[in-house]
């Protein structure tokens, strides 16, 4: 059971996080400055010497001395393998010549941690069942959880590890000559009732079954037991002994990274320039953090506008209030003419302006700051049914194509103020044929339920979850009847929860919350209240797609851009992985959790730097150096 005096001081634990939102920086003995580089005449020097082979075979000989070697496991707990079995591993063991010659950094001592004894096994405890709460979580919603900390898991329960067949299913890529819009091998209908209650979707065999509240035997979440799991988190968070360790732990990392650097960098350097065919500009780099209306350049958007105008001019395509306007007329009401257009008039790049207001950041979103301009170009519903939206993305995937070694994976957004929103989008995919083999697909849902709750779009938060989710459910048990949306679901491979991180709701998501159908405020329910209640559906319906044989969807919500730590912890508990993490560096603890859990981060230091931090301090090389596991995106180019 819950402990009382846990959960208050998580309670205070939380207080404190939502009070203190000023960036506290890593207090450290440690920091130096970096040391001046090799200089480049020693490094061409270094390149232009050519190994003799007495040098190749001497450090041949030390390979096979010091080459790795897999030992068969013990024949019973405790034993140690025998001398004979030793060596026949180190026989069989494969001589890894391809390995550059690069000097080890390595550790000797069984107790190295800087903290006392005492203080070493509360730590361990604590982030060893932080993992089992993250391992648990990911399991039940087929997301992702690495192999090598699940062995490590299982080496301290004592059982043996087994590889899972459990995780996310990914639509095959589509094959040449295969038609990605088809939909003639769609599975039956299923005849299942779908309802949701309390903010979670449970699939019922028929409407009797759902009146009799008997549900399929699909995982379903319990919002008891992930509040007793973050409870215990934000409670770990705050013990000083295990922010001392794994403060320690971190430095550890990222010192030896810098002693590795300082002994194998031309190492590196020669292997790189040895490396045949393959560059910065012909290796594989996949934007896996970019949102679809932002997808294009400043440059590519005005070319396509002065086009759009020479060749649609007298074209109806905006309705204002009934009245219809063509393309000319809808200039002349903005008092404004293309072909005096720049990419300064354009206005749509965010400069320092935008800094630390995101409210500016989203306003250059409207090309030329106006509205009209943004519903007709970069909106999938409007008088021309987003046509001018989908040619600027098969623009940019065309682009892609040509390129061949860019990949991306743009949001769109689905919004939950109406039941049909899904079933437009829908239609404006497979209408428009909006597919490029260099493209998947994300829905991004932004945190704006108190917008629509104040223009009375929606009687309360669970109407909004109601429309995000029911339409996916009922395409997943009848495809037949929902051909377009069972067509487009297959290029979609996750969820995003987007919007301003530092807006605060002070509401501490707990048992005593409202159900969602209960949430009738005005007021935005907090971040981690979000973050629950989609990935309590996205696990429900996981398990039900896979059941069907259909493609399963990751949860990679914007998160630790600003705001609270309880941000990274609510995402720590339930997303395959996340965008921006900037707020990591403020917390130790969640850094070497997230380290420990390998759970990737897609980070953007140029978008960061026109809103919330200055491109000098960002932590992406910090990051990047202590082993977390880091990838550069665009955000919104």
């Amino acid at each position: 059971e819950m402990d009382e005096s846990l959960r208050s001081f998580a309670e205070k634990v939380f207080a404190s996080e939502v009070k203190d939102e000023e960036v506290r920086g890593e207090i450290s003995h440690f920091d130096v400055e970096d040391i001046c580089p090799i200089s480049r005449q020693e490094m061409t020097m270094h390149m232009m010497l050519q190994e003799t082979s007495g040098t190749v075979e001497k450090r041949r000989k030390k390979l096979i001395r010091m080459k790795t070697t897999v030992l068969p496991p013990p024949t019973a707990p405790g034993s140690v393998p025998s001398l004979a079995a030793t060596e026949e591993a180190i026989a069989t063991c494969p001589q890894y010549q391809t390995v550059p010659h690069f000097q080890r950094v390595q550790i000797t001592g069984d107790y190295a941690s800087g903290v006392t004894v005492e203080d070493f096994e509360v730590v361990c405890k604590g982030l060893y069942q932080a993992l089992c709460i993250r391992e648990k979580n990911m399991q039940q919603s087929l997301q992702r959880f690495p192999k090598t900390p699940s062995q490590y898991l299982r080496t301290i329960e004592g059982e043996p590890w087994k590889p899972s067949d459990v995780g996310p299913v990914f639509t095959p890529p589509v094959k040449d000559g295969q038609d990605p819009f088809d939909a003639g091998n769609l599975p039956e209908d299923l005849g299942y009732h779908v309802q949701m209650k309390d903010g979670v979707v449970y699939v019922y065999a028929d409407k009797a079954a759902a009146e009799r509240n008997e549900p399929k035997d699909l995982p379903y979440p319990s919002l008891e037991n992930f509040i007793d799991d973050m409870n215990f988190l934000l409670v770990l968070i705050a013990k000083g002994p295990v922010k001392t360790y794994t403060h320690r732990r971190l430095k550890f990392l990222s010192s030896k990274f810098q002693v590795h650097e300082m002994l194998n960098e031309m190492e590196e350097m020669k292997e790189l320039k040895n490396n045949p065919h393959r560059d910065f500009y012909n290796c594989r780099k996949v934007d896996t953090h970019i949102h679809a209306a932002a997808c294009m350049n400043q440059k590519h958007l005005l070319r396509f506008i002065k086009n759009s105008y020479c060749v649609d001019a007298g074209r109806v395509v905006y309705d204002a209030k009934g009245k219809q306007l063509t393309l000319k007329q809808l200039f002349q009401q903005l008092k404004l003419h293309p072909y005096d257009l720049t990419v300064d008039s354009l206005d749509v790049h965010a400069g320092r302006q935008t800094f630390q207001r995101f409210d500016k950041f989203n306003d250059k979103y409207n090309p030329v700051g106006a509205s009209e301009l943004r519903d007709l170009y970069l909106k999938t519903e409007n008088a021309i049914s987003g046509e001018y939206f989908a040619t600027i993305i098969k623009e940019v995937g065309s682009d892609l194509e040509e390129a061949k070694y860019q990949h991306t994976e743009p949001r769109l957004s689905i919004y939950g103020r109406s039941p049909d929103e899904w079933a437009k989008l829908a239609r404006w995919f497979t209408t428009h044929r909006v597919y490029s083999p260099n493209m998947k697909w994300m829905i991004q849902v932004p945190r704006i339920y108190d917008v629509f709750r104040s223009k009375n779009f929606l009687p309360h938060f669970g109407k909004m979850l109601e429309y995000i989710f029911v339409p996916v459910f009922e395409a997943t048990v009848n495809p037949q009847a929902h051909k377009e949306l069972s067509v487009f679901l297959r290029h979609i491979t996750g969820f995003d929860s987007v919007d301003d991180e530092s807006k605060h709701s002070g509401h501490m998501f707990s048992t005593k919350s409202p159900k969602p159908e209960e949430w009738t405020s005005q007021k935005n329910p907090s971040y981690t209240y979000y973050i629950y209640y989609m990935y309590a559906n996205i696990l429900v319906l996981n398990n039900l797609r896979r059941q069907r044989g259909m493609n399963t969807f990751l949860f990679r919500p914007h998160c630790g851009e600003a705001g609270a730590l309880t941000h990274l912890l609510a995402a720590f508990m339930t997303a395959d992985n996340i965008s921006h993490g900037l707020n990591l560096k403020k917390s130790p603890v969640l850094q070497y959790l997230y380290f420990l859990a390998r759970i990737p981060i897609a980070m953007s230091p140029l978008s960061n730097n026109s809103l919330f931090l200055e491109y000098a301090k960002n932590p992406l090389l910090d990051f990047h150096q202590k082993g977390l596991m880091v990838s550069l995106s665009t955000d919104d180019p």
